[in-house]
């Protein structure tokens, strides 16, 4: 397989914002290289939360040695320095097992952590802080508070309701990097690159992208996410970490009778293309990231591993 400097593996990472064909370019390309595929998602790394995290299907994971995609309970503690720690013993693995490594995700933040141990800290999000102000004004800082609780519920209990200007700070956080901001700062504990790899973000046009949200979110809850998401929370994971993810959110709702299931997939919908525009500036922030295109057929020269 392929080496970087000092022995270590060369990692070869495809990247890119939700819905844009990841998982299967990942696949085919590990799959003709006789690789395996490591994932680089914050959400999948949980078991049971099946639908909603767009999971590879039985199928797909069959095809290609997967790691890191349901090996965690939804109730245990997972932050990007754990992520960190397993990733490395799982790319240890591999290159013992004389394979490419494969890492494929749209987690901004692991890959960073992965690659670089260093995260710097992303910058303001004027939208998102106009709103939460006038949020804040309207129906006091107590409601901006609730929504800081409901996806980094560490960082809301050490911050008072009042303490307005950091609790927009930790949201800002947690809407660019999609992990709560506790643990983001947390990542900023390591240092120094870490492995030599090459870095793929696939980039499709902006309105194609949107329509495989779309048609994405239809799909999942036509597959069921609301009795998925029921059961979970019949099973005891109301409060689990990825029961606040995009799609979980929403479909707790219906099961609630907050939302009807219309409502719902409009609003998946919209926060899903939110959360991909936010994937992709912080991609394109990411150094030596290449761009790509579809379609990946045929496929760069460059993204061919040698074996």
């Amino acid at each position: 397989m392929g080496e970087g400097t000092e022995g270590r593996p060369l990692l070869t990472v495809i990247a890119g914002p939700t819905a844009s064909g990841k998982t299967a370019l990942a696949i085919e390309l590990a799959r003709r290289a006789g690789g395996e595929i490591l994932s680089a998602d914050s959400q999948q790394v949980y078991r049971h939360f099946d639908i909603g995290t767009a999971k590879p299907s039985a199928e797909e994971l069959a095809s290609v040695p997967h790691h890191l995609v349901s090996e965690v309970d939804p109730l245990e503690a997972f932050s990007a320095a754990e992520y960190q720690r397993r990733a490395d013993a799982v790319i240890s693995g591999i290159a013992a097992r004389g394979r490419p490594v494969f890492v494929v995700g749209g987690t901004g933040l692991y890959l960073r952590v992965l690659l670089h141990g260093v995260v710097d800290a992303p910058g303001a999000l004027p939208e998102l802080r106009a709103e939460l102000e006038a949020q804040a004004a309207a129906e006091g800082r107590e409601a901006v508070h609730r929504r800081l609780a409901a996806v980094d519920p560490e960082t809301a209990a050490k911050l008072p309701p009042q303490d307005l200007v950091r609790v927009v700070r930790a949201l800002e956080i947690h809407a660019q990097t999609g992990v709560p901001a506790s643990e983001f700062r947390r990542a900023h504990a390591f240092s120094g690159d870490r492995y030599p790899f090459r870095l793929y973000v696939l980039d499709p046009p902006r309105e194609a992208l949107y329509q495989r949200i779309n048609a994405r979110t239809e799909a999942m809850f036509a597959g069921g996410l609301v009795e998925e998401t029921r059961e979970l929370m019949a099973r005891g994971y109301t409060d689990a970490a990825p029961m606040r993810s995009v799609g979980y959110v929403q479909a707790r709702a219906v099961v609630e009778g907050r939302m009807t299931r219309a409502e719902a997939v409009h609003d998946t919908a919209q926060e899903t293309r939110r959360y991909a525009k936010r994937q992709l500036t912080w991609f394109r922030k990411e150094p030596g990231a290449v761009f790509l295109q579809p379609p990946y057929e045929p496929l760069p020269g460059p993204l061919e591993t040698t074996t």
